[in-house]
């Protein structure tokens, strides 16, 4: 699936410049904040940079000139194993191909995620690649702006600026949901962490209630954790969760690292899994595996969406939207 993304040049100091109504070197020392310049200068300065997108060049004449080799990562997160395999899988092709990878995170804030981005172009990278499609306006008109390669991981649920390379949350939500019910579950509650900062998991949960409202089977209650996600954060989430609906046969977690939580937590109580209550996580990830009861939940293809993106940006891809799949594990857990 083709996006129609046209590549742009990058802006330029003079098109700023121009947009602005002033000099070339009022620009500069405006953004250097060194030299004379009156207030309305600067005024005018920063807003056409706003509007531009225009990102300084700190390299200029050298890695410019040359053809950058950089390749940037923006990513939310190093605590859950799903970046670093991203990361892993893009490393390889990249270091093969003599490119170096750059990394910086964003702790789930967007505000942060264009604060580095705008650090991260300032480089003039190759490429550019981020977790999934939403971003602020800001960000927006940065990457659209910067002329190099911008790579959305991990989704495909959402428009592309340029190359996406992942899997459907929604579909994975609803299939998680899917499952549960031909399994016979139908008193099933939810367990996560902030679904307005993890976009991809509240694309999930949407999918998952899709699903059992199609089946007339709506969500019985749910249970969403401050902060990032952990196993504590899970184990906390499935005790308070069971608190208040005793009598739940099944709960979908956002995530692998919170649905061991949730494993620990029945472990402890002598709840038995899955006869007294089913758990079903996101992920697959090999812990998750290596339990007693192996988990019931989504493997995500989180090594070949980063080789396959480095790839992408290597050979100059077209603009395209790559959908690796997902496999349901059933586990022993539901």
């Amino acid at each position: 699936m083709t996006t129609g993304f046209k590549q742009q040049t990058t802006v330029t100091l003079a098109e700023v410049a121009e947009a602005a109504g002033v000099g070339e070197s009022t620009v500069s020392r405006v953004l250097r904040n060194h030299g004379s310049f009156s207030g309305k200068a600067r005024e005018r300065v920063l807003d056409a940079v706003e509007r531009l997108g225009y990102v300084p060049n700190r390299i200029a004449g050298t890695l410019a000139s040359a053809g950058s080799r950089l390749v940037a990562f923006v990513i939310p997160s190093l605590t859950n194993i799903v970046f670093p395999d991203v990361l892993r899988g893009a490393s390889a092709v990249l270091e093969e191909n003599r490119y170096q990878a750059v990394f910086s995170v964003t702790d789930y804030e967007p505000e942060r995620e264009e604060a580095l981005v705008a650090a991260m172009l300032a480089w003039r990278p190759t490429a550019v690649m981020l977790a999934g499609f939403e971003h602020t306006e800001g960000t927006l008109k940065m990457l659209r702006a910067s002329g190099c390669r911008v790579v959305e991981l991990l989704d495909i649920d959402g428009t592309a600026i340029d190359l996406a390379v992942g899997f459907s949350n929604r579909e994975a939500g609803r299939a998680s949901a899917e499952f549960l019910l031909k399994r016979g579950y139908r008193r099933i509650g939810y367990v996560g962490h902030d679904l307005d900062r993890d976009t991809r998991a509240g694309k999930r949960f949407d999918g998952f209630r899709e699903a059992l409202n199609l089946a007339g089977v709506p969500l019985v209650d749910r249970e969403i954790r401050a902060g990032a996600s952990s196993v504590e954060s899970g184990r906390a989430g499935l005790e308070q969760l069971l608190r208040r609906a005793p009598g739940l046969d099944a709960v979908y977690f956002s995530n692998d690292d919170m649905a061991l939580g949730g494993y620990f937590h029945c472990l402890a109580r002598a709840i038995p899994v899955p006869t007294r209550l089913a758990l079903f996580g996101h992920n697959g990830l090999d812990i998750g595996q290596a339990t007693p009861q192996p988990l019931t939940t989504i493997r995500t293809p989180r090594v070949a969406t980063g080789k396959l993106a480095a790839e992408l940006v290597i050979n100059d891809h077209p603009s395209h939207v790559a959908d690796l799949g997902f496999e349901l594990i059933e586990g022993a857990t539901a």
